[in-house]
């Protein structure tokens, strides 16, 4: 297989290997000798070839026959990667058959075979994709129920704020794995769709059989059939760009939360440890979180290339000059980037580690204040919400400059003890019994992956 040189390196980091195959030159290649092979059949349904011409043209139609480096040198003048595919094939053909030569890319231009070829390559991706999310949704289900009522402390602005849980956190990534899930299931039968239009897309070159041979081709590859050829109209590979940009994000946020909780202020949750992960090359002791970085990165980078998808949707005419070749890197780059950060976030899900005890001590940083509204809740229907407001206000001050916990400063309150006893007081700063609706969110969560999953 040929591969091109400066992406070896990091590949194993930010991409999975079974996305590599599908967008490696290997892969590229037999995409468009796929469509050249179908074509063949087709027409030879229609009656357009002879039946004899298709064993010799899909005989050729095998990417291992080819040699990638002299059709990359080719690219280079040619200006697509169709047009020396088409000539190297035709030389394959000849060899053998002569006759049938004659019949291959017939009524066919070098984008039909390029753009249903990456078509071709990116059903392989979407089922790539969606089997990923779709067990990182199993995990994150798995998690998100078995911590479901595991306090610790809400963060809002980066600031400790009233008690969450682990497993509303992680219901929170499930959902947006499954809106994603759903997005990709809606798309696909816009995405997975014939391109076949000819020089100018009016495939005039077939005549009144045209029709009937996109038909056929449609059929042979298992494709929708537009209905037109959609050279210029880039809106199906733009929209499943843009799901990937959401995946991408949202995996980002998944990385950045858990990056965050494995903080050593923090504590609370790591990625799953194994030997040689996450070390320093200077201090033995680190232990970084090398799985979020990636989710990190992708989400990075992903927003620029789908700026570049954007960008080149404007396309002149019928046939495009430059914007089309802009596609060509774009968006199997962002295909792999997604499958890289995928597979990081699967090794977070299925194996996170979880310190529930640190979680307790963290919410007991502030001594007590966090649980303030709680308090603050119950006064207001006895008090006034004015009035429970500012006495509570008053004795977080207290606290914070007394440097006590919040409970013996309102214990020592007789505005608070003449309305609540202290068994009241304990149980309203026990963050266990402020967690709202946080094993509902759970519930819902789970209940529509599962949904999805059926």
């Amino acid at each position: 297989m040929s591969q091109r040189p400066g992406n070896q390196l990091f590949d194993a980091y930010f991409t999975a290997r079974s996305m590599r195959e599908v967008f490696s030159d290997h892969g590229r290649v037999q995409g468009m000798l796929d469509f050249e092979a179908a074509l063949a059949r087709a027409e030879a349904r229609v009656g357009v070839i002879p039946a004899e011409a298709v064993a010799p043209i899909s005989a050729a139609c095998r990417a291992e026959l080819y040699d990638f480096a002299a059709l990359g040198e080719a690219i280079a003048t040619a200006g697509n990667s169709a047009i020396p595919m088409a000539k190297a094939l035709g030389r394959e053909i000849a060899r053998n058959n002569p006759e049938a030569e004659r019949y291959v890319h017939l009524g066919a231009t070098s984008q039909d075979a390029m753009d249903t070829g990456l078509v071709l390559q990116l059903r392989a991706a979407l089922a790539l994709i969606e089997a990923d999310l779709a067990r990182l949704g199993d995990a994150l289900a798995v998690q998100a129920q078995r911590y479901a009522d595991t306090p610790l402390a809400g963060r809002t602005w980066l600031q400790h704020a009233t008690p969450v849980t682990l497993g509303m956190k992680i219901a929170g990534w499930l959902g947006a794995v499954s809106r994603s899930r759903q997005r990709l299931q809606e798309l696909a039968p816009r995405l997975l769709t014939l391109q076949f239009g000819g020089a100018s897309g009016t495939l005039a070159a077939l005549g009144n059989q045209a029709f009937a041979v996109a038909e056929a081709l449609a059929d042979e590859l298992n494709l929708s059939l537009p209905e037109q050829p959609w050279h210029t109209q880039r809106d199906r590979l733009v929209e499943f760009a843009s799901v990937l940009g959401l995946i991408a994000g949202s995996l980002g946020k998944l990385g950045r939360d858990v990056s965050l909780l494995m903080q050593t202020e923090a504590g609370e949750v790591f990625e799953p440890a194994a030997p040689g992960k996450g070390g320093s090359s200077t201090m033995p002791h680190k232990r970084n979180p090398v799985g979020a970085a990636v989710l990190i990165g992708t989400a990075t980078q992903v927003p620029g290339l789908l700026a570049t998808l954007f960008s080149a949707m404007p396309q002149e005419h019928e046939r495009s000059l430059g914007l089309w070749h802009a596609e060509w890197e774009t968006l199997p780059q962002i295909c792999c980037l997604v499958s890289g950060a995928l597979q990081q976030a699967l090794l977070i899900a299925e194996g996170m580690e979880v310190d529930a005890a640190r979680m307790r001590r963290n919410l007991e940083l502030t001594q007590g204040l966090v649980l303030a509204e709680a308090v603050s809740i119950v006064l207001a229907q006895r008090l006034g919400r004015d009035a429970a407001h500012h006495l509570l206000e008053t004795c977080c001050k207290r606290a914070v400059a007394e440097q006590r916990h919040l409970r013996a400063v309102l214990g020592d309150e007789p505005t608070v003890t003449a309305e609540l006893s202290a068994d009241e007081l304990d149980r309203l700063l026990d963050p266990a019994h402020y967690l709202g609706q946080a094993t509902t969110w759970v519930e819902r969560a789970v209940a529509e992956h599962t949904r999805l999953s059926v």
